[in-house]
């Protein structure tokens, strides 16, 4: 079972890191916090492309580096945890996006973060 999450995930990274960069770039702009534009280096589009590369390189990594399995299931959480203020940001600011139109869903899709975290970090031990 956790060769099927881990592989899961590194499918899903892969296919959201290939989203950041081409059809789905405008949505994850919306998720993309203005605090880290305004005190950043960056403008929205550059950490979603930044963000896209990092997730493509997670998703390959899951499955072709089985000895840091452990260090990667870590990291991945970490980045989890690290994006999940864009999530909250969005829900907070009214952003709509990736069919995430109304309060009510962006406020769901919060308890779907954690998840995420404990399928990395469970999948990679």
């Amino acid at each position: 079972m956790k060769s099927f999450v881990r592989w899961g995930l590194a499918l899903a990274m892969t296919f959201a890191g290939l989203a950041h960069l081409t059809f789905a770039r405008r949505d994850f702009q919306a998720q993309v916090p203005d605090a880290v534009v305004a005190h950043g280096p960056l403008d929205r589009d550059a950490v979603v492309v930044a963000s896209g590369i990092v997730e493509i390189a997670f998703g390959v990594a899951l499955v072709a580096l089985p000895k840091e399995r452990r260090r990667i299931g870590a990291a991945l959480a970490a980045f989890y945890v690290a994006i999940f203020p864009g999530n909250v940001d969005q829900w907070r600011k009214g952003r709509s996006a990736f069919g995430l139109d109304t309060d009510r869903r962006r406020f769901a899709r919060l308890f779907f973060q954690p998840v995420l975290v404990a399928a990395a970090w469970w999948s990679t031990r």
